[in-house]
């Protein structure tokens, strides 16, 4: 049934999807108002961003370091911004950045705003929370919205997550992490575990299509 319904939905929700999306977009989340281009993710249309933000809206927020590391639209670093956080959002598609900085504005919300590859880009220091919605297929990224969806062919991107990520937390911090069933966990543990990391999982919820986790990354050493 499962396969049936994946189908279904690669024949006519997909393309109608795809065509909705190939221009600037509105799109609002309670009392966060968001201007969405085509060149960025739409955080409305996938199960990941929700999940993400359901888990976060349950921390204490205020008074903490949040780093949202690929940021796209920004949802979820104007919302914790909004309950107190100080907030760094980063991305690496220059449009993203560029609409990161007109949506901060308009919530007026103060973001610190980087225009960042992972870490590469984001000045060494320590947040108490890390929030990441990654890149998961096996793919090699070509345009700005690739690195929203691939991750590269050996899962590079985790890798360079996980290598850098020491340089930016300490034994207090919380990095959060969402991911699907669709995506190469074997591989993504491993890389984890070969950095001295591991993933607990905190939440699952399956829909329609998928089945998404959020993990917590956490030090084995």
């Amino acid at each position: 049934m499962k396969a049936v319904i994946k189908h279904i939905v690669a024949h006519t929700y997909k393309p109608l999807l795809v065509k909705y999306l190939s221009k600037t977009r509105q799109y609002r989340y309670g009392d966060i108002r968001l201007e969405i281009p085509p060149q960025v993710f739409h955080p409305g249309f996938f199960f990941s961003t929700q999940l993400l933000l359901q888990y976060i809206t349950g921390l204490s927020l205020a008074g903490k370091r949040f780093l949202e590391l690929g940021a796209g639209s920004g949802l979820i670093s104007i919302h914790a911004a909004k309950n107190g956080a100080t907030v760094t959002a980063s991305d690496i598609n220059t449009e993203a950045i560029t609409q990161l900085k007109k949506n901060s504005i308009a919530n007026n919300t103060a973001l610190v705003i980087f225009h960042a590859d992972l870490f590469t880009g984001i000045p060494e220091q320590v947040f108490d929370i890390i929030a990441i919605n990654p890149p998961y297929y096996k793919k090699q990224p070509h345009t700005p919205i690739d690195h929203a969806w691939y991750c590269g062919e050996n899962g590079e991107y985790f890798t360079g997550l996980f290598e850098q990520l020491p340089n930016y937390i300490n034994d207090k911090s919380e990095v959060i992490m969402v991911c699907c069933d669709g995506c190469d966990m074997a591989m993504i543990r491993k890389i984890a575990a070969d950095n001295g990391f591991e993933l607990r999982t905190m939440l699952a919820k399956q829909n329609l299509l998928e089945k998404n986790f959020i993990f917590k990354i956490e030090r084995t050493t």
